[in-house]
């Protein structure tokens, strides 16, 4: 998985004014904790933050704190302004490269389903999927192949398999699908629908 390198402002604990104060620099309060790290609060550059959470990529999040430490994180709750839409505050989850690390991924779709070329309407319900490995295991997507995906057929995360990860999503959670519409072609369900019958039908005496 790819590494972001963040630089990181150690803080004291301070009230309102002071987180206030703190946003208006284009600075967002932060919290480090976790993993049997000590909990540090600190504060980062709005600007530079968005490089990890403005995008659809998950990533291992290398903190340079100002004091000479160093700290590997991932990103684990973020709060946002309700009208400004702004990071308000983020918590960073402390992790070990020993260990495994549980972390959502995104989702890469390929292919071209067998039900849509018949008709039928593709649908994804979920853009990320969240899974456990060890730091150099942890991919930075997976990849689902809907080309055998027929009619009324759905790709759920137990379909799911990865070689050096577990999945952790609930194995009923649905990726994908294929719904049949008006326009589907019915043709190729009849045909192989004929064989099935006439094997079923009993023998003339």
């Amino acid at each position: 998985m790819q590494h972001f390198e963040l630089k990181g402002q150690i803080r004291q604990v301070g009230n309102k004014a002071v987180i206030k104060a703190f946003r208006k620099q284009g600075l967002v309060p932060c919290n480090l904790y976790g993993n049997g790290a000590e909990s540090v609060l600190f504060t980062v550059n709005e600007k530079e933050l968005k490089g990890v959470t403005e995008t659809p990529a998950s990533f291992i999040v290398d903190l340079v704190f100002d004091n000479g430490k160093k700290q590997t994180a991932i990103l684990h709750e973020l709060q946002y302004h309700p009208v400004k839409d702004t990071c308000l505050h983020v918590d960073f989850l402390a992790v070990d490269e020993k260990k495994p690390i549980a972390i959502n991924v995104p989702i890469i779709i390929t292919g071209h389903a067998k039900g849509v070329q018949r008709g039928g309407k593709f649908f994804q319900s979920s853009r990320e999927i969240r899974v456990s490995a060890l730091m150099e295991n942890l991919p930075d997507n997976v990849t689902v192949d809907i080309t055998p995906l027929d009619l009324d057929k759905k790709i759920k995360a137990g379909d799911v398999k990865l070689e050096k990860a577990v999945v952790l999503t609930d194995k009923d959670t649905v990726i994908c699908g294929v719904r049949t519409t008006r326009n589907v072609d019915t043709s190729a369900t009849a045909e192989e629908a004929a064989p099935a019958e006439e094997a079923a039908a009993p023998a003339a005496e």
